[in-house]
């Protein structure tokens, strides 16, 4: 990892939407990626924008069409609201700029579809940073890897409850913690599972419950709403000849098995170091990077991604818009699904 002020080559980028959200974990990552920050746009409140441009040494506005006239760029981040993101993100897209646009980045897979229609070669992702955390990276890596592979089931926990009345939810458009987080641990079943066959969501009249979800390669994938005190966010991998758990996103523990008879064995730790668990945790003892939010939770990883994207000519596989569309395909199909079996199309 480089930081901003020593790559050679940097891309022109504007913020849209500077609320708390964006001040707090996106204009700070910008320190450690090829960008310059040219300007923010606040449509709201010309005074937030103006003392935030002032904080990062860029120009303020409240019109973006006007920032794209005036400011020559090659990228936009977006952090507004799913209602917004679709129509904000065409103008860029008419205006030839690349976008990257916070979760989630419409309301409806219909939506999704017609941006995808309308970005052409441009490089566009949304910003689905559990996907990205270092954590999943390692969980997919063992997954596609020679020596270990054979993923048969997988299982995530997350504080999440299933609106009551999913067609209802649709069809007034409503915002939902099913829509604005649901997609935090359904990112991390597909980024690591693939495309995705049929799905069910069995749930509970207070909305907790269970979220099946069937692969196109055979894994099945369980998504259990829960509810309780943090931390609660927990991800599982199963193979035959191993098992990996992350735990509050800071601790991988890879299962490898110890070879045992029953009856016979008398130690669990055989010679070698091939058999027991592997562990890799979050390093707390400096002020190191690996241990910060933005670095642990996948916004660093996600944002680097589409810069070297734009820089390299090359298109995004997870967070792209095709991923982003069956994502929200499959929490469209969960939230209708009251007990039946779904197909994704």
């Amino acid at each position: 990892m480089s930081y901003q002020r020593e790559f050679d080559r940097r891309l022109r980028a504007a913020v849209v939407g500077i609320g708390s959200h964006s001040y707090r974990n996106i204009l700070p990552v910008l320190h450690f990626l090829p960008v310059e920050l040219a300007a923010v746009c606040n449509h709201s409140d010309r005074r937030l924008a103006e003392r935030t441009a002032a904080e990062y040494g860029c120009r303020a506005y409240q019109d973006a069409a006007l920032m794209y006239e005036r400011e020559n760029l090659d990228a936009v981040l977006f952090s507004v609201s799913a209602s917004q993101h679709p129509r904000l993100m065409a103008q860029a897209l008419e205006a030839g700029l690349h976008c990257w646009a916070e979760k989630p980045a419409a309301m409806t897979s219909e939506e999704l579809l017609a941006l995808r229609e309308k970005a052409g070669d441009r490089v566009v992702m949304v910003g689905y940073k559990k996907a990205f955390m270092p954590a999943v990276r390692k969980a997919a890596e063992i997954v596609r890897s020679p020596r270990y592979g054979g993923l048969e089931s997988m299982l995530a926990v997350y504080p999440l409850k299933m609106p009551a009345d999913g067609l209802r939810v649709l069809r007034e458009r409503q915002m939902t913690d099913w829509l604005n987080n649901g997609c935090h641990p359904l990112s991390v079943l597909l980024a690591v599972g693939g495309p995705v066959d049929r799905v069910v969501s069995v749930c509970g009249e207070n909305g907790a419950g269970s979220c099946l979800l069937f692969f196109k390669n055979g894994v099945v994938g369980n998504l259990h709403l829960a509810s309780g005190p943090q931390p609660l966010e927990d991800y599982r991998f199963y193979a035959p000849k191993w098992h990996l758990r992350i735990e509050n996103t800071s601790r991988v523990v890879l299962e490898r098995g110890v070879p045992s008879v029953y009856g016979r064995t008398t130690s669990f730790v055989p010679e070698g170091d091939d058999t027991g668990a592997v562990v890799w945790e979050a390093q707390n003892c400096k002020a190191t990077l690996e241990n910060m939010s933005w670095f642990l939770q996948g916004m660093y990883d996600e944002l680097a991604a589409f810069c070297r994207c734009i820089l390299e000519g090359t298109q995004p596989g997870v967070g792209s818009l095709a991923f982003a569309l069956e994502l929200t395909k499959v929490y469209e199909a969960l939230l209708v699904s009251r007990g039946n079996l779904i197909d994704i199309r």
